[in-house]
């Protein structure tokens, strides 16, 4: 991965780009191959909860020639893209991970693990638990053919059948994605936990709305796909209020370390006037021992002067004038 202090030019970030989606669709297409070999075994996995619930005399049906065909190519491709979507995440976050720094990337980590995770948590739930009870409530309108009335029963399409089971792990694995997208929206400051709080009741009319457009026009599904996303929901305000208390503590401590930056700078410039003043003051008293010194070496060389009869005196008018009187004799 690129330093931060590593400026990269503009086409070497394109270059890389393309590098990174060069290898994610190449995983694609080697994943939708291997897939494609296996299909017959992976649609017959996701007929398996019809199959349980009508038993082995009954029987699927298509109505055009290349129905099944294109079938396949739906499911190798929708395999696939679950297959390979860890790598394509692997690829995503080693093109941004290197853009970001140590604390956004710590940050940023558990949701590239949780993606996957919801996303398969989500197909889980609907196809253990939502498809089965939504099978049995449709197949109860069948109805055994009698003297009067005609039977009614049930000849499933292999391309419909397919679309909605496609249509439904889609709508749970990204609606299982909500705690994601909030606690995110929530670390970048966009919403707030109270703020999420507060909303809470029309976030219920939404999420089922949500599943009414995205799921059967039957209770079972509706209700399946809605009270989970409600409790998604309190779980995102759950995620936002840490996100919120971790992001006020990392604030707090990085005032206290400016804060402390701040009295260390003080503390060390107190300390160095401390210093100039205390050198200036022994400057000021080593001139003052200097001039004392002095002093006591002109006073003690006076009264030396003063105490010898005979030798010149430095300083002071002179008490003999006999010389003098001499010279001006002479001139």
């Amino acid at each position: 991965m690129q330093s931060h202090d590593k400026q990269m030019p503009i086409m070497e970030h394109l270059i890389e780009l393309r590098n990174r989606l060069t290898w994610a669709v190449l995983a694609l297409f080697i994943t939708f191959g291997v897939c494609y070999y296996f299909v017959e075994d992976i649609y017959g996995f996701l007929v398996q909860p019809l199959a349980e619930i009508m038993g082995p005399d009954r029987r699927m049906i298509y109505t055009a020639l290349t129905e099944v065909f294109f079938t396949y190519v739906k499911v190798s491709f929708f395999a696939a893209c679950f297959v390979s979507a860890p790598v394509f995440l692997g690829q995503f976050w080693a093109f941004v991970a290197p853009g970001l720094y140590k604390n956004e990337r710590s940050a940023f980590m558990p949701f590239i693990f949780a993606t996957p995770i919801l996303f398969l948590m989500g197909g889980a739930l609907v196809y253990y638990l939502i498809m089965p009870l939504a099978w049995k409530f449709f197949l109860s309108f069948e109805q055994a053919g009698g003297a009067s009335n005609l039977a009614i029963q049930l000849e499933a399409k292999v391309g419909e059948y397919l679309s909605l089971v496609m249509k439904l792990i889609f709508a749970f694995g990204l609606c299982f994605q909500l705690p994601v997208l909030l606690t995110l929206m929530a670390r970048a400051g966009i919403v707030t936990a109270d703020g999420l709080a507060r909303r809470r009741k029309y976030a219920i009319v939404i999420a089922f709305g949500f599943a009414a457009v995205l799921t059967p026009p039957d209770l079972i599904s509706q209700i399946g796909l809605g009270i989970p996303i409600i409790i998604l929901y309190e779980i995102s305000i759950i995620m936002a209020r840490i996100s919120e208390r971790k992001r006020a503590k990392a604030a707090a401590d990085d005032d206290a370390d400016e804060d402390d930056e701040a009295d260390s700078d003080d503390d060390d410039g107190e300390v160095a006037t401390g210093t100039a003043v205390a050198a200036t003051q022994d400057d000021v008293d080593a001139q003052g021992e200097a001039a004392a010194s002095y002093d006591d070496g002109q006073t003690s060389l006076t009264r030396s002067s003063d105490d010898e009869g005979d030798a010149p005196k430095l300083s002071g008018p002179s008490n003999n004038d006999d010389g003098e009187d001499d010279f001006n004799n002479a001139r």
